[in-house]
């Protein structure tokens, strides 16, 4: 098997975990902030475990700014999760999953706006098809806006956790010389103090299968998860990891179906191929040029020689 053949088939197990994450989070039980604490402190010690055992906490390559980056990206993830998790709660997996999905025009928008990369034509009619998938997929109704708005608010908690996702690829972009696993650890190291305070350790009080649903969570979709979707990236193009990405939206759509017995209307199902289509022209098309970013004052020996990449629209 080739390099590239193992990369895909790593970035496609990772895609399909990250697919099941809705169920393991739902079937928990816990409240979304107790969730992602024990998946950042779980997850910390899994991903903690492997770095140790691979030995790359000597010469890590961090100098002062770029750990400042790795901490406020992690602030961004962490949030993000704990958003896209309550999301699940006002809609459903499905609909919060594909809203979730739109972290691509994020990126570009705010490369834009804040490092003023140049945004051609075509980005942009493509970001306004993707909207009008949108659009399509949230399946919005006057009466959402009337009958408490719960619906409504998940669909704007995905939206604020797909930007969250966008500003946190962003800070990582400009993260080199350090590997990706070490900037993942530091991640999720910063959620444990940030979610201490709104922590509901009552809630938690429970025993039997919620535990175990929390335990698959945070070893499988932190842990087993990360290292192979860094492991992948190493072995892939991005045009392949862009493609790969969809496989995580269409299997929580099958696990929320299977399941739940949930599924997107007629008109909303419509709108998937729209937002697929316009991520993948987006994702896929030549970068304008830009700015470079600024370069770190040394580099971990071994580090990868690129920008360390966030996972692909990962939850």
């Amino acid at each position: 098997m080739t390099s590239e053949h193992t990369g895909t088939a790593q970035l496609t197990t990772a895609m399909m975990l990250s697919g099941t994450l809705g169920v393991f989070v739902v079937e928990s039980g816990a409240p979304p902030f107790d969730v992602v604490l024990f998946r950042v402190l779980f997850g910390a010690l899994a991903l903690g475990g492997y770095v140790l055992a691979r030995g790359w906490l000597r010469d890590h390559g961090f100098t002062p700014r770029t750990l400042g980056l790795a901490v406020l990206g992690g602030v961004f993830i962490v949030f993000n999760w704990v958003l896209l998790f309550q999301s699940y709660e006002n809609t459903s997996i499905s609909v919060a999953t594909v809203v979730y999905h739109t972290q691509p025009f994020y990126v570009v928008l705010l490369g834009a706006l804040l490092f003023r990369e140049r945004l051609t034509a075509a980005r942009v009619g493509w970001i306004g098809v993707a909207f009008a998938g949108l659009v399509l997929v949230s399946g919005v109704t006057p009466a959402d806006f009337t009958g408490g708005g719960a619906y409504l608010t998940g669909i704007g908690q995905a939206l604020l956790a797909a930007l969250l996702y966008g500003l946190s690829t962003l800070v990582t972009k400009r993260i080199t010389g350090v590997r990706p696993h070490l900037i993942a650890l530091v991640q999720v190291l910063v959620g444990i103090p940030l979610l201490l305070p709104f922590a509901d350790f009552g809630a938690m009080r429970g025993t039997g299968w919620d535990w175990g649903w929390l335990a698959g969570l945070v070893l499988l979709h932190t842990g087993v998860m990360y290292v192979l979707m860094y492991a992948a990236y190493a072995k892939l193009p991005t045009a392949k990891i862009a493609v790969l990405a969809f496989v995580y939206p269409a299997v929580a759509m099958l696990m929320d179906w299977a399941v739940y017995g949930h599924h997107i209307g007629l008109v909303q199902a419509l709108g998937v191929p729209l937002i697929v289509t316009a991520s993948l022209k987006v994702t896929l098309a030549r970068t304008p040029a830009a700015a470079p970013a600024p370069r770190t004052a040394g580099r971990a020996p071994g580090a990868a020689s690129r920008t360390a990449r966030p996972a692909a629209c990962e939850a």
